[in-house]
């Protein structure tokens, strides 16, 4: 195994580092091989996505908790064996007989046998590229009452000048000198061997003599994706929704990841949603609430209902139209309707006049 994946080496500090000191240690090395310091080095961007691989389990509190129980195991001394055949203290020679583990099956290590896998790589299985996952907006009665909302997003997909084999048309192929062209290597350690994708030719087995000039080499290309996204009835700002097979091309040949699409519910300017309830408020004017009316109310599904609003009525009052919420399963809410009074800023001589004569008829103070 490559002494690079004992991450305390990668960062260049002792396993009795404090948080801060590995902190330290990973911006001053991410600064020295950041791929902008170091243009077309490969070696650099290696070390740079080494870097970040160490920091990722060295400064994560839990994910060190479980490293440092493999490091007590001899995962990277060489002196455990988890049972595997001519294992001994010392590096493993050219004659010990490996015995390949599979990482998830170690009971009792609360996740160990994960962390073994991310570290080590899984064996030959091509893995699904990560879920990618994006942000949409959503128009504030399609969330109410269900719909479709176009998503675009930046994905990776396979070169369509070689088809993602990353050689050039008419290129040479030749095996992998590091892989032999099984396109996996293997490491022995302390009795056990891991196996991981070839980081010459990722994975391929073959090598071209001249790379792809539109991709150069990768195999991949970024392309915009347009997809039109179904939106639950009565969506709530964070949910999220999965789509498989619809993110991010895997870079070792499985299957490409899923999308997942997490909805930002857009406000609306009449009406607002408490649970499966829409709510709005309707204004009328001082005659209208002292001597009854009719008022049209619009309703969330683009229709309106007629609603009679009483002599008397005060400012504030609710009314519920059965039935015009939003409907999730068989469960449907209603519509609260709140009516507000508008009282006029100014009045007429005649006006207040008229107003002044009813208020001394009715006996109001003023």
């Amino acid at each position: 195994m490559p002494s690079g994946k004992d991450y305390y080496r990668v960062l260049g500090v002792s396993e009795k580092a404090s948080e801060a000191e590995i902190k330290k240690a990973y911006r001053r090395l991410a600064k020295r091989y950041h791929p902008d310091a170091n243009p077309d080095n490969s070696s650099a961007a290696e070390r740079f996505k080494e870097i970040g691989e160490a920091y990722g389990v060295l400064g994560n509190a839990e994910q060190r908790k479980k490293y440092d129980q493999m490091r007590k195991l001899g995962a990277f001394t060489g002196r455990g064996g988890f049972g595997g055949r001519g294992a001994g203290a010392g590096s493993a020679g050219p004659s010990t007989a490996y015995q390949d583990v599979d990482f998830g099956g170690f009971p009792g290590f609360g996740g160990l046998g994960d962390l073994f896998s991310s570290i080590f790589g899984k064996g030959k299985r091509a893995d699904a590229a990560e879920p990618l996952e994006v942000a949409v907006r959503v128009p504030f009665r399609t969330a109410v009452l269900g719909g479709k909302v176009p998503v675009t997003i930046d994905v990776s997909e396979a070169c369509p000048t070689c088809g993602g084999s990353g050689a050039a048309p008419g290129a040479r192929i030749t095996v992998c000198e590091e892989c032999k062209g099984r396109g996996t290597v293997t490491f022995g350690q302390g009795g056990f061997a891991v196996t991981r994708p070839c980081p010459a030719c990722r994975g391929r087995g073959k090598l071209p003599s001249e790379m792809c000039s539109k991709c150069g080499g990768s195999g991949d290309v970024s392309v915009q994706k347009r997809l039109l996204v179904t939106v639950p009835a009565a969506t709530d700002s964070g949910q999220k929704v999965r789509l498989k097979g619809q993110g991010q091309r895997s870079t070792d040949g499985g299957p490409p990841g899923d999308l997942v699409v997490a909805f930002q519910v857009e406000p609306d300017r009449f009406f607002r949603r408490e649970g499966l309830d829409i709510h709005c408020i309707v204004p009328i004017n001082v005659a209208q609430a002292m001597l009854g009316t009719k008022v049209k109310v619009k309703t969330v599904s683009g229709g309106r209902v007629v609603l009679t609003v009483p002599r008397g009525t005060q400012p504030g009052r609710r009314f519920r139209i059965r039935g015009q919420g939003a409907q999730k399963n068989n469960a449907k809410g209603d519509q609260i309707v709140e009516i507000a009074v508008n009282l006029p800023e100014q009045l007429t001589p005649e006006q207040e006049a008229a107003l002044r004569q009813f208020a001394d008829t009715t006996g109001l103070s003023y």
